[in-house]
């Protein structure tokens, strides 16, 4: 098997997650140094019958940056059309996803249900391989297994290499563990283990900032590592980390005026490129990302939620920041007055960038769906998010 042929540097991507990896958000990490975004996790039987919401969100990224298409499904026909969609708009891989823990995607045997079809899941990545370029990688993400008695991600994994894989991606939980406990770093080290050395193994779960993805690394011997939930607003998390690579000091947490920039662009990013009857619903999200942490930021929310136009929302943050902007202590990084940094955010703790972000029901449960989709419903009921490992 040829080495894999795309250099993802640095050893970290942004991990598929519904209703956040969109093209706006990607290319705000892009710009931060992610070494690679996957879109928004897709349906392949969507995707071939032509839904208008499942084909809007396959997109590739601004100037011609690679990027990968996740896809899941369990018929081998719509998986290989699916597949050929993303290799023409541009996609640099394509990865076959044997993770998603949610019960609408395992009802149909799809996700973490091929685990335990490992036959199955072979044919299909061996169908998607005969149905790209031989310079598109087809890659795997999927868990450690369906349930503690059934822990089969070394096998599994070596199983889909068999079939053509040339990238595996490993969640460190069991599919009936949701989110409970930790990611398994013990398991993850056992696949990199396993699986030939030159295909590449990519760590995932429960990676929130720097320290955590250099403890993953020492731990598993993992090539590079994915990371969706500590990723949401708080893509300086890629910078901090391609710093770090490149052995450099680590940045540190972002300053008020750094979230504010950020914000803005990010925004920005929103109303150039969707648009729509949904651009309120977008931007109320970034509000509550970059707000996290913060002082007053309940109130925040409220404000954002009450707005009627996109425009009235961006305007209740830019208030928030100026006068938060006014009262912050300053000090001195390098050459340079900035504003003190802010701690690193902690996903989880019950701030309202966590549980209230307002994301849509995606209708596709995007692997590892459970933590986050339960952070988003308690702040807002009725709405939903993808995976947030």
């Amino acid at each position: 098997m040829s080495p894999f042929p795309i250099a993802i540097d640095p050893p970290v991507l942004l991990a598929p997650m519904a209703a956040v990896t969109d093209l706006p958000f990607r290319t705000v990490c892009e710009e931060f140094g992610v070494g690679l975004t996957i879109t928004e996790f897709l349906s392949a039987h969507a995707l071939t019958k032509g839904d208008r919401k499942t084909t809007g969100k396959l997109t590739a990224s601004l100037g011609g940056r690679p990027f990968g298409v996740q896809i899941f499904g369990r018929e081998e026909e719509p998986m290989q059309r699916a597949a050929e969609m993303a290799v023409e708009i541009g996609a640099s891989l394509v990865d076959i996803n044997m993770g998603c823990p949610a019960k609408r995607v395992v009802a149909g045997d799809c996700g973490s249900a091929l685990m335990r079809e490992p036959k199955v899941a072979q044919s299909l990545v061996r169908a998607v391989v005969a149905a790209v370029p031989a310079h598109v990688p087809v890659t795997v993400k999927h868990r450690a297994g369906w349930s503690q008695d059934e822990r089969n991600a070394p096998e599994f994994a070596c199983a889909m290499v068999d079939a053509g894989a040339r990238m595996i991606t490993v969640h460190g939980r069991t599919r009936s563990q949701g989110f409970s406990g930790a990611s398994d770093l013990g398991i993850i080290a056992a696949v990199r283990a396993a699986v030939p050395s030159e295909i590449p193994v990519v760590g995932n779960g429960d990676v929130v900032d720097v320290e955590g993805y250099l403890a993953m690394r020492r731990a598993t011997g993992c090539d590079a590592v994915m990371i969706g939930r500590g990723a949401m607003g708080n893509p300086w998390l890629f910078a901090r980390i391609r710093a770090v690579c490149a052995g450099q000091v680590d940045p540190g947490p972002p300053t008020l005026e750094e979230r504010l920039t950020t914000f803005r662009r990010h925004v920005g990013l929103i109303l150039q490129l969707k648009g729509g009857p949904r651009t309120l619903h977008e931007v109320r999200k970034a509000c509550g990302w970059y707000a996290r942490g913060l002082y007053g930021c309940n109130a925040l929310r409220i404000e954002v939620w009450a707005a009627t136009t996109a425009q009235a929302a961006i305007e209740q943050v830019e208030r928030f920041f100026v006068e938060r902007l006014a009262n912050a202590p300053r000090q001195r990084r390098g050459a340079r007055d900035v504003l003190a940094p802010l701690a690193d955010p902690e996903p989880g703790t019950g701030s309202p960038a966590e549980e209230s972000i307002g994301l849509e029901d995606s209708g596709s449960g995007e692997d590892d769906a459970g933590r986050a989709g339960d952070l988003a419903k308690r702040g807002n009921p009725g709405h939903d998010i993808g995976d947030a490992a």
